[in-house]
């Protein structure tokens, strides 16, 4: 309720509430005082099947009972949990309260384990396989949706099992990814280069960088405009790992390959983002899956 930028609605809802419980309490009352019009033996007069009669008996008193129960139940729940409103209840018990409680008594159970692999370096950890298999879990249940069960991506999320990486793929760079997350950004740079034509050079400009199929005069009119791309890739367009800015000159293409692709991502720029994982996950957890992920790429090392 605390999203609610008025009291209107959390009123609305405790009102709701507990007119719902008396109006339960009053039906109920109103059941066993009502009386119907009967005949001599006790029947209504209704009459279905030819002999089917419905009888004017009372409730039967344990189905009484159990109703009052209910509402009694239903009282003293609103009076001790949320469910009225804005009130949080006698014990002040919170969903968000409840996960940080599970979650830190899973995380004091582990803490033993994981204090073995804090010890050791990336590196070394990378090569113990309790670790490996630990951080193919954490990896599988925080990773996976975007870079793969594989690790190795696709269209808009990097490849983890290759060596090139955005933001540098030393364990540091990695740790740091990890708890962090990134905020990778190219503006739209089509005004920046020139005309429609000028950013069609350069994007085969940018394709002859990496050795791929171009339009080699459209490349050689294109490179001097480039120069306006150059203060994130840098001349040669290797790029830059302290902002993040893709290599251009290899053949890895995080967004799409080609000449429209590249036109489009100058037109329009792009944004992505990798959510930050320091307050999901402990220090410890960030350490060996940050081992993993380093031995995805460093295979030979992590042997």
């Amino acid at each position: 309720m605390s999203d609610f930028t008025s009291n209107f609605w959390p009123v609305f809802i405790s009102v709701i509430t507990l007119v719902g419980i008396l109006a339960c309490l009053l039906l109920l009352w109103f059941s066993g005082k009502a009386r119907a019009m009967t005949a001599h033996d006790n029947t209504t007069g209704h009459v279905w099947d030819g002999d089917l009669r419905e009888m004017n008996n009372p409730l039967p008193r344990w189905w009484v009972w159990l109703f009052v129960i209910t509402v009694v139940f239903a009282l003293v729940y609103l009076a001790l949990y949320p469910g009225l409103g804005n009130f949080a209840g006698q014990l002040k018990w919170s969903q968000e309260d409840q996960y940080s409680r599970e979650i830190a008594k899973g995380n004091a159970e582990v803490a033993p384990l994981y204090a073995k692999f804090t010890a050791m370096s990336v590196e070394d950890t990378s090569k113990d396989p309790q670790a490996q298999a630990i951080g193919e879990r954490l990896f599988m249940n925080n990773c996976a949706q975007c870079h793969g069960s594989d690790a190795r991506g696709s269209k808009g999320f990097p490849n983890l099992a290759d060596a090139d990486w955005l933001h540098g793929g030393t364990p540091d760079k990695i740790v740091e990814s990890i708890t962090k997350g990134r905020i990778g950004q190219m503006p739209p740079m089509a005004a920046a280069v020139g005309t429609a034509d000028d950013v069609k050079n350069v994007a085969n400009y940018v394709l002859s960088l990496s050795g791929s199929p171009h339009d080699s005069v459209r490349a050689a009119l294109g490179k001097s405009k480039f120069a306006a791309c150059a203060a994130c890739h840098g001349m040669d367009g290797k790029g830059n790992t302290a902002l993040g800015a893709p290599n251009l000159a290899d053949d890895i293409w995080l967004h799409g390959y080609g000449e429209n692709a590249i036109i489009a991502m100058v037109t329009n720029g792009k944004v992505n983002q990798m959510p930050a994982q320091g307050e999901k996950l402990t220090e410890p957890q960030i350490h060996v899956l940050a081992s993993y992920v380093w031995g995805l790429s460093n295979r030979s090392q992590a042997k």
